[in-house]
């Protein structure tokens, strides 16, 4: 199976010779195709020609009419199925360009989907389905509408795609089957919601045999505001970033894709819940692996704590936050004879001595009592989050110990080896 081509949308922000920039640094990075779309940019904005000498351009019809020199520049024209009124769109588009799309306003079924697609195309023109995702069980719904429109219109054709904040997981499994990979290049703004990072999906196609009729087992990471975790950096591909909201569907959503992965590393604000989805008898969980037709929790968070309550050397230490990671130090305490204080958010009251651990995540704002009195706090966090924390740290009084690379490099050996027995 040939990879998808990985196609990056020009932010509304980047005009003229910018564009070209970004083009460029885009293709640097592994972009396949560049899109302009005209409801983000104007027909003077960008030089559509000059994009073009930098990657094959896809101009796609938003609202407003495609300029003549955008579809003169382009690789392929998308045009939808569909006007604004629902009635049937203009698919006019210069020989071998056309892409024909459909954005669909509501979740449908295989049936439905289908009916859409019995308009005549052209036989070199590309297909593309885009459905909202109401629920991570809609996968499976997308899977076979993927799976029928490739059987009426041929494997070097088609692409479907699921939108919404709980869709990342969907699209990395549809992009196995698709032609085009529509991804975002970074930074705070994305052309859709769920759309995986360019260079994720990139790291996957260096690490992972793509032509393979068996297809490696996925891994990912569940978790919010997770952009800077180095896991998809040091796993074994194909491995996913999944951000979804704090108070997002993780129950079904894992059940959802028990199919499809092998393995979860679980992170903050899910380490509880997952727990008590997976009826484990752990606290918190930071692990998922797939045995047979169910989930297999475990907690190598452990393995975390003792690194870091090691380095800080001290048999009494306080503890700011009661959630997953603290419920591995916890367990550690226990079977090491160390005493743990554990402060929550209420607790806070006289300046803090000796040492600590620093568990609350960097988008928690702390509590504005906290103070330390030459305190030596633990950051397990790392990366900008965690300098952030230092920083917080040092402001209240503190002394930051840099430790979360300790405590994630000690858990995720432990995860590897966990993910290699999965089934």
């Amino acid at each position: 199976m040939t990879p998808a081509r990985r196609v990056v949308t020009l932010p509304p922000t980047v005009l003229g010779p910018d564009a070209v920039r970004f083009a460029r640094e885009g293709q640097r990075r592994g972009a396949d195709v560049l899109e302009i779309r005209t409801d983000l940019h104007a027909p003077d904005a960008v030089d559509a020609a000059a994009l073009a000498d930098v990657l094959p351009l896809l101009v796609s019809e938003r609202g407003k009419p495609l300029p003549p020199a955008w579809v003169s520049a382009a690789w392929r024209v998308d045009r939808d199925l569909k006007d604004a009124t629902g009635r049937q769109g203009s698919l006019e588009a210069p020989s071998g360009k056309l892409l024909a799309s459909h954005h669909a306003e509501r979740q449908l079924s295989t049936t439905e989907a289908l009916r859409l697609w019995e308009r005549e195309l052209p036989p070199d023109a590309l297909v593309k389905h885009v459905e909202p995702m109401m629920g991570p069980e809609h996968i499976s719904t997308l899977l076979e509408t993927q799976r029928l429109l490739i059987e009426r219109f041929g494997p070097t054709r088609v692409t479907v795609l699921g939108m919404g904040a709980i869709a990342l997981p969907a699209r990395a499994v549809l992009a196995r089957n698709n032609v085009l990979d529509y991804v975002a290049a970074g930074g705070t703004w994305a052309a859709a919601p769920g759309q995986r990072l360019l260079d994720d999906v990139v790291r996957e196609l260096r690490g992972a045999d793509r032509l393979t009729l068996d297809p490696p087992l996925r891994l990912g990471i569940l978790g919010t505001s997770i952009v800077h975790s180095r896991s998809p950096r040091i796993h074994k591909q194909p491995f996913d970033r999944i951000d979804i909201p704090e108070d997002g569907p993780v129950e079904t959503l894992v059940d959802s894709l028990l199919p499809h992965y092998a393995g979860f590393a679980v992170t903050s604000p899910f380490k509880l819940r997952l727990a008590r989805h997976t009826r484990s008898p752990l606290e918190a969980i930071n692990t998922l692996v797939r045995r047979g037709s169910k989930w297999e929790s475990f907690n190598t968070d452990t393995h975390g704590a003792r690194a870091v309550l090691e380095r800080l050397g001290a048999k009494e230490a306080f503890v700011l936050g009661d959630g997953g990671a603290t419920a591995a130090l916890r367990t550690v305490a226990g079977e090491d004879g160390r005493v743990l204080r554990v402060l929550r958010r209420s607790d806070i009251g006289e300046p803090l001595t000796g040492a600590g651990v620093w568990t609350w995540p960097d988008r928690v704002p702390p509590p504005d009592s906290l103070r330390f009195e030459r305190a030596r706090v633990a950051v397990i966090a790392y990366g900008a989050p965690g300098r952030r924390v230092a920083a917080e740290i040092s402001r209240r009084g503190g002394t930051p110990v840099m430790l979360g690379a300790a405590w994630f490099v000690a858990q995720a050996r432990r995860q590897r080896q966990l993910w290699e027995s999965a089934t």
